[in-house]
């Protein structure tokens, strides 16, 4: 039967209480049928509880049994067993744990407990299933009084701490309790201790546990406030609320009448015309707001009319009683305790947001120095505007899609998209430097509408192959989720990982620039081409090989920003501009001046986007405005090209 495991693992945990308490919860059962037969929850609370304090190892099994409409009432002679059903009947099992025979369907009426009865049954069962051998068990029970806390599971929550084994769980549990105790212990004192017990913890539990203790509700006084009341803050008409509303919180109290209206006034005063006068005012000075305000209170005085607030004794009224905020929990003390606790948290907060806000721009500048690091190559070191960049990262993030349809190994398609992504827009950026480039050197204009042609055409060809719907280009199992320090800071394992790639390209980039023959004559032919040509060295095969490495290295970017951006044909486009800005704002010619640009550029964009969060494309205006002032301030860059190339 289902329900002899439980039972027998209740039956040893609680065996030092066996001998004296076995029998008690059949004879509170008994002795109070005719409740359990037909439950509420406002009257079953003291049965419930008196089972679970019975001590009888079999009360666990009795009101889990209840719950789950494992109780039934044989109607014979209305003894009380659990049921498990056994081809058309019921197996008995009487409340001692003894087996009882078998029953028809008929011969039982099942008890089947509303909603609310459950919900007390469920309580009472915390503090068996809170002290359960099974941790999973344990984690449950943890888990339901987390999501709804009452003030009856803090006692059994404090009996289960020692005896707990598991060091997740005890950690858990330790946490509950002083939840727990901050809301529901009697003693101030301990609810103090428990509220600084956190210090400036950050976790959303503690903020959701501190909130409700600093709840206000707006009440009106007669009087100053009574000794008790916890004040927030006396309010004063006119200035923290108004006079409409002050009077609505003293009809509320009932110390005053309801406000009169106007067109109720007028009606009033025209049923009691008289001789020419209302109240012995003469109906020509009517017309005056204030003689009608007195006519209405002699007409109330004589109880010829209802009584209700003139304007003049609603301000009067206003002026007479006292407003305050009050504090829903009583203690002062604790309210103290826990504003104190969210200001460190608030002090806290703001600290983690920037370090997180931080995190982002940073992130953000890596993935657009990943960008804008092959434009620095073309654009910086050649002078040639290549509007097609974006698309030879559109080629990368391509590459590693198609990758990915023959190597399903997520891992292992990355490790080959990457060297296979530069081998491919490093052969386009060949082919368009052989083709077009290199017809159009200090030609500008020209470069920048050919490159512009480039560019759409290429768009063009990836939807005609791809179409316009995104492609996935899944990341590794190992870079999903992120690394989270706590319930504010967090940056995902693929943001980690282009950080990481982004520095890789530094290194290499400087490396190359610094210590190989290429290098060399990159910068000898961006210095001076033609000095570089009486010393051996080609322009024009150095200028191919440069543009070739600047296209290679935006189809790596490409793949790296496919798996953290949508794969389309405009992925590209959505880079290029931010790509020209940092080599722009950065200095033309300098990886430095390119990672600074982008470090610039990535935070600004970050800080604006926190600033107006609710518009993002405003966030791109305002970054684009405040870098055209930038310019005219440092037209050559944060980090300006020095030397002969300097002056080109």
């Amino acid at each position: 039967m289902r329900l002899l495991p439980l039972a027998l693992a209740m039956l040893v945990w609680f065996l030092p209480l066996a001998a004296l308490a076995e029998g008690e919860a059949a004879a509170i059962v008994a002795e109070n049928r005719e409740m359990i037969e037909k439950p509420s929850r406002q009257t079953i609370g003291p049965v419930i509880a008196a089972l679970a304090a019975s001590g009888d190892p079999m009360a666990a099994v009795l009101l889990q049994a209840w719950a789950n409409k494992g109780l039934g009432l044989r109607k014979a002679d209305g003894a009380f067993f659990l049921i498990a059903p056994e081809g058309d009947g019921f197996t008995l099992t009487d409340l001692t744990g003894a087996p009882a025979g078998t029953a028809a369907k008929a011969e039982i009426t099942e008890m089947k407990p509303n909603a609310g009865v459950r919900g007390l049954i469920a309580t009472a069962l915390v503090q068996f299933t809170l002290t359960d051998p099974d941790p999973a068990r344990r984690a449950e029970a943890l888990t339901s009084i987390a999501r709804d806390p009452a003030p009856e599971h803090l006692a059994p929550l404090r009996a289960a701490l020692a005896g707990e084994t598991d060091p997740a769980l005890a950690a858990q549990k330790a946490r509950l309790e002083r939840f727990l105790t901050l809301r529901f212990d009697p003693d101030s004192a301990a609810r103090v201790a428990a509220i600084d017990s956190f210090g400036a913890d950050l976790g959303l539990d503690l903020r959701g546990a501190l909130n409700p203790l600093l709840a206000t509700r707006r009440v009106a006084l007669a009087g100053p406030p009574e000794p008790g009341m916890n004040v927030a803050r006396e309010l004063t008409p006119g200035r923290d609320l108004t006079e409409a509303e002050a009077y609505d919180l003293l009809v509320a109290a009932n110390l005053a009448p309801a406000r009169l209206t106007l067109a109720e006034q007028k009606a009033a005063l025209v049923a009691h015309i008289s001789g020419g006068t209302v109240a012995g005012f003469p109906v020509a000075d009517l017309a005056r707001a204030e003689v009608r305000d007195r006519a209405y209170t002699a007409l109330e005085a004589a109880g010829s009319v209802p009584v209700a607030a003139t304007a003049d004794e609603v301000t009067a009224a206003v002026a007479a009683h006292r407003f305050a905020d009050l504090y829903a929990e009583p203690d002062a003390a604790v309210t103290d305790a826990a504003r104190a606790a969210l200001g460190r948290i608030s002090l806290k907060l703001g600290a983690m947001q920037v370090a997180d806000l931080a995190m982002d721009g940073l992130s953000l500048a890596a993935i657009y120095f990943l960008a804008a690091i092959g434009l620095a190559i073309t654009f910086g070191v050649m002078r040639v505007i290549n509007m097609a960049h974006g698309e030879f990262l559109t080629l990368g993030a391509y590459t590693g899609y198609v990758v990915q349809q023959w190597v399903p190994n997520y891992t292992a398609s990355i490790l080959i998209a990457l060297p296979l992504a530069f081998a491919v827009t490093f052969a386009a950026g060949v082919g368009m430097e052989r083709l077009v480039i290199r017809h159009l050197y200090k030609r500008p204009l020209e470069s920048l509408l050919a490159t512009f042609g480039i560019s759409i055409a290429l768009q063009q060809i990836l939807k005609n192959i791809f179409g316009t719907q995104a492609r996935p280009l899944t990341s590794p199992a190992w870079l999903d989720g992120a690394l989270t320090f706590n319930d504010v800071v967090s940056i995902s394992y693929i943001r980690i990982a282009i950080f990481v790639l982004a520095l890789v390209f530094l290194v290499f980039f400087l490396w190359l620039m610094k210590r190989t023959r290429l290098g060399l004559e990159v910068r000898a032919v961006t210095q001076n081409p033609t000095m570089a040509a009486s010393m051996g060295i080609n322009p024009d095969r150095i200028n191919m090989l440069t543009f070739g490495l600047g296209s290679g290295i935006a189809g790596i970017a490409g793949v790296a920003i496919g798996l953290y951006a949508k794969v389309t044909s405009e992925l590209g486009a959505d880079y290029i501009v931010q790509s020209f800005m940092t080599v722009v704002v950065g200095g033309v010619g300098n990886i430095w001046g390119a990672l600074a640009g982008a470090s610039m550029i990535g935070g600004l964009q970050k800080v604006i986007e926190w600033l107006n969060p609710s518009n993002t494309l405003a966030a791109q205006t305002y970054m684009i405005l405040f870098i055209i002032l930038f310019i005219q301030f440092r037209p050559r860059g944060i980090i300006p090209l020095k030397g002969r190339a300097a002056g080109d």
